[in-house]
This record gives C-alpha cells, structure tokens and sequence, in this order.
C-alpha cells in the first residue's frame, strides 16, 4: 500500500498539504495518466535493465571466475595449498566490504550513475584480466583484493541506482532482473569455463585458467565502454525523457511515498546520510537478516567443487552447474512478480529459506548421486528467491532520504558480505562429498534469518497500526525506528 487517501484521515494540523502535481501531469485524465506511466515504464526498463543485466553478469563472473578456474588448473599451477586457495576466495570480500559504504555515498552526492558505474566497471575489468598474469600466491592475493575494492561499486549502487527509478511495488521484479545477471553468470560461467578449459588450454604456451581469466576481463572493459552511452542518470536529469516523461518519473516516486527523491548533488551529504542510516533500527534487522542469507548462500563461490564431488569428469561437472541455476531465474522471477502483484514481503522471504534449509539437510544426510544433485538444484533458487525479496524490503523499509537509503543498501551490503570470509574456509575438499559442517551452518543461519524476518514484520505492522490510528510519530522518529516523518503524515505505509 503507498499511499491512503488523506480525506481518511483525522483532520489535524500536522498534516502537510498533499503533494502537488507538477504543471504537466496535473491535468491529466487517470487513462492518459497511466498510458503516460505504462509508456515511460516500457522506455526506462528497455534503456536501463538490459544494460545493468549484462554489467552484472560481467560483475559476477569476474568475481567468481576463480571457482571454475581451479578446476581449470589455477590451484596447481600456482602450487595452492586448499587453505591458500579459500583464503584467495575470501580476501576479495574484504577489499569489496570496505569499499561499499564510501562508493554509494559517493554516488549519491555526485548524481552520475552512468557515467560512475562503468568506469568502475572498466578498472575491475583490467584487473581481473591482470589475475590471468600472476604467478605466485601473493600476486594473486592482491588482484583478488583490489578486484573486491572496485567491484563493491557496483551491486549496491545499482540497487540504489534501481530505487531512484522504480516505486516500490515495481521493485522487487526489477531487482530480480538485475539480480538475474547473477543467475544467468552462474548457469553459463560452468559452460563457459568447460568451453575455455577444452579449448583454449595450452594456446600461446598458457594454461586453461589464465586465458578464463585474460578472456572474460577483456570482454568486461568493452561492456563499459558501451554502458558510459546507453545508461541514463537520475530522472530530474535524464535528456533522453521528454519534459513531461521527466515530471511524471519524479512525480510518480514522490507520490508512491508522499516525499520527493534524489534533486540535486547540493542536498545530498555524505555523513547526515550515514547517521540516519545507523540510528534507524531496521537496518539492523535487515543487517542481521540479509547476513545470515548471504551465509546460506555463500556455497555459490565454491560451487563447481560441490559438484565436482558427484564423481564425474571435470568438464561434465563444469557442465552440471547450469541447470540450478536455470532453475534458479525462473524460480526468482516468480517469487518476485508475486512478491510485487501482491505487496507482501515476508511469505516471499520466508517460505524460500524452509525449503533451503531442507536441502541442505538433504545434501548432508547422503553419499547418493541422484538425491545430491536434486538437493543442489533445489538450494539454488530457494536462498536467491529470499535473497531479491530481502534486497527489495531494504529499500521498501528505508525509502526516504535518497542519502540515507544509499547509505542504509551499502553498509547492510557489506556487513552481509563478511559472512563470504569466514564461509570461504567451510568448503574444503577434505569435507566432500557431504560437507557436514558446512550444510549444518547454512541450516542455522538460514533458521536465523526466518527469526530477523519475523521480527522486522512485527516492527512494521506496529509502525503501520500507529500510523493508521493517525497516532504523531515523532517519539518513533526520535527513537530510530525512522518512519519518513513527511511521507507518514501524508499517508505512507510499510510493506510488509
């Protein structure tokens, strides 16, 4: 629900006037009105997902690539110990925690997401395709950690990139596309992999796993190139809408919670944004609770070796990691267009981490290939199914101001990614084919984050009950559970 009619309201002389619509819009008839919005929704989805799909599936790769290229040769070649290699994985998330809080800050102030994102696109680029060089363990502990330093741009400031355009029932579809170039990189990187590992291993004197790497960064560079033409900024400064598209994309967020978005680089402030942020106690809870699915799902860095325990060749299991993750879009698509259809956040969260936590428990309780593989095709989708929805509920709960919304999508970012760290040491191959310890985690944190859910649902429904009695909301204001207190008086509600 976004916005209740204000003549339900209890009169008082709190409430601020309603939002006037601007010159072009106000005398539109409610059909020309949604003709205009369907129309300006068709244009910013066709200019901007696709392109965001792609940068993503180049982000993930780049990210990932190390997985498949162990198999490729990468941990012998180097002479890696199995510590050494999972300490490889996990120093990455180091350099892209502490880079994310800063990045999205950053980009708030500066208002220039099409031209910021792939810049950082093009240096992460150049850098994975550097790992393709290195030659001992120390050099590639320091591409991983720089590469983890330029990446943290990217994912969270999309995902802020996306709020500024979208309203928030049309936001967890569009994160589920954005978060689908991770998915389709999962499907296709095994494939990719097989393909370079089979044909490209020895050309030119160089091993499988450099040329995976020299490939797929060179390709990324080019994506960034493209991305600088065809992304557009902010929708008060996009020249590619006409005037009257421009005051509907503001309009249309400003309405959907009764307060204006992004205006201008002056009004945004690195640190006002940052103290909103911490002082705002959902975001604590949304801390805890995107933490403990990234935990769940932290068997995705090292899943070619989870599949690889099945027994079979090392192309074949390269190929055997797709089908999951075909699975895996079709299954997030719907969770999240239902999810949006119906305007409800924890069932869609919720109900996808049980039937995790039941393949997990399927994966640690037998040996048997087939039972095995059904429980890595069902673990897949059902912890990326709550994942979206989660990523969604953080903009959803923390709309408004647009510096604390980046600043809120950043540091509970980079706070879930520190689970990858300590994750990365639970898959070593000596714990195959069950991996026990590491299936019993998942289980755990998976239950953990049901609870966080629970909790935050309760914590907005009271704050809706509150504002539905028309109750003054300064006292939860002041308390930092942060309802937007411009956007209450004029009608806001949580979805929960």
């Amino acid at each position: 629900m976004a916005i209740i009619p204000l003549h339900t309201r209890r009169p008082s002389e709190d409430v601020p006037p309603p939002l006037e619509p601007p010159p072009l819009i106000r005398d539109l008839s409610a059909d020309e009105r949604a003709h205009l919005e369907n129309n300006l929704r068709r244009k910013i989805d066709f200019r901007l997902l696709p392109m965001v799909i792609i940068m993503y599936i180049m982000n993930y790769l780049d990210r990932n690539n190390i997985a498949a290229a162990r198999l490729a040769g990468l941990e012998t070649d180097l002479k890696l110990t199995s510590e050494q290699f999972e300490t490889a994985v996990s120093i990455l998330f180091v350099g892209y925690i502490l880079m994310q809080v800063p990045s999205n800050l950053f980009l708030n102030k500066v208002g220039k997401p099409a031209i910021y994102l792939p810049c950082c696109m093009a240096v992460w680029g150049v850098i994975s395709g550097a790992t393709g060089a290195t030659q001992s363990y120390g050099g590639l502990i320091a591409c991983r950690f720089i590469l983890g330093f330029v990446e943290a741009a990217y994912f969270p400031g999309c995902l802020f990139y996306l709020s500024s355009w979208y309203t928030r029932k049309e936001l967890a579809l569009r994160t589920a596309i954005l978060y689908s170039g991770s998915l389709i990189s999962g499907a296709f990187s095994g494939l990719i992999a097989a393909g370079i590992t089979n044909g490209m291993d020895g050309k030119r004197g160089m091993l499988a796993w450099r040329w995976l790497f020299i490939i797929e960064g060179a390709i990324t560079v080019v994506v960034s190139l493209a991305a600088i033409l065809v992304l557009p900024n902010f929708p008060r400064t996009t020249k590619w809408l006409s005037e009257q598209e421009r005051q509907l994309a503001v309009w249309r967020l400003a309405e959907d919670v009764g307060q204006d978005d992004w205006t201008d680089s002056k009004e945004q402030t690195f640190f006002h944004g940052l103290k909103l942020a911490m002082t705002d106690i959902k975001t604590y809870v949304l801390m805890v609770l995107l933490f403990c699915v990234v935990s769940s799902a932290s068997i995705t860095n090292f899943f070619p070796t989870v599949v690889a325990t099945l027994g079979y060749s090392r192309i074949i299991s390269l190929l055997l990691t797709a089908p999951p993750y075909i699975l895996c879009v079709l299954v997030v698509f719907a969770n999240a267009w239902h999810a949006d259809r119906t305007g409800e956040r924890y069932l869609h969260v919720v109900i996808p981490l049980i039937v995790a936590i039941a393949a997990f428990i399927l994966a640690a309780a037998t040996t048997g290939t087939a039972p095995r593989y059904v429980s890595m095709m069902i673990m897949v989708p059902a912890f990326y199914s709550a994942f979206v929805v989660v990523l969604t509920w953080i903009s959803n709960s923390i709309p408004r101001p647009p510096a604390k919304r980046a600043a809120a999508l950043a540091t509970i970012n980079a706070v879930s990614n520190t689970a990858s760290i300590y994750a990365s040491y639970m898959y070593p191959q000596s714990a195959g084919p069950r991996y026990v310890v590491a299936m019993g985690v998942n289980c755990g944190t998976a239950f953990l984050a049901i609870v966080m859910a629970t909790i935050l649902r309760f914590m907005l429904v009271r704050l809706n009950k509150k504002l539905d009695q028309d109750e003054r909301i300064d006292s939860a204001i002041d308390s930092g559970e942060a309802v937007p207190s411009e956007a209450a008086k004029r009608g806001f509600r949580f979805l929960v």
